[in-house]
């Protein structure tokens, strides 16, 4: 400490505040029109732990619907337990989540290496392949200035979305995880 001047720590303690904002508007504003409002029927291909879902038949459930990628997002890769700790904790009671995988690498899709990256997150939920990024165009990047695509979206039983975490990881423990663990409870507890 003794190195330290008090115009580092005055900068240290505005940059934090600078980012600790940013992000926090981030999470709050990003997707704010999209909030009550019924997406299009997702189109995607290419199911794996489920026979091929329609939004359509899930109304009366709660759908927490989220796009990874693979091998190159470390955000993805985190967020995978919650997605499995989500379905595993609430699926009896009507959560139903749902991994959309949209290819970023410059080669071909090989829906093999689809396989192996879902396998390597360790899925438990039903996953399928958003060609071409279709869906994700049409629920969230035409929407708007939006950058992530590794976005989620939290839908009520009537098929209403609710909550939009915008990209990036949540993981157990930190906010954006408290945020959309109260939120899937929320859902669930409206009839």
């Amino acid at each position: 400490m003794k190195n330290c001047r008090p115009k580092s720590f005055a900068f240290c303690g505005l940059w934090l505040l600078l980012v600790s904002s940013a992000s926090s508007s981030l999470a709050g504003g990003a997707g704010d029109k999209l909030i009550g409002t019924t997406p299009a029927e997702w189109r995607v291909e290419g199911w794996l732990n489920s026979e091929p879902l329609q939004l359509a038949e899930l109304k009366g459930k709660v759908v927490l619907v989220r796009w990874w990628t693979a091998p190159a997002c470390p955000y993805c890769k985190a967020t995978a337990p919650a997605l499995n700790e989500f379905y595993r904790t609430f699926h009896r009671r009507g959560l139903e989540v749902i991994g959309f995988y949209h290819h970023k690498s410059d080669g071909a899709l090989d829906p093999d290496a689809v396989v192996k990256y879902e396998k390597k997150f360790g899925f438990k939920v039903p996953v399928a392949v958003d060609p071409d990024w279709r869906t994700l165009k049409r629920w969230w990047l035409d929407t708007g200035d939006h950058h992530w695509t590794s976005v989620s979206f939290l839908l009520d039983r009537k098929g209403v979305i609710r909550h939009i975490h915008p990209g990036g990881q949540y993981v157990k423990g930190d906010q954006a995880y408290r945020e959309m663990k109260a939120k899937i409870e929320e859902l669930l507890a409206e009839k």
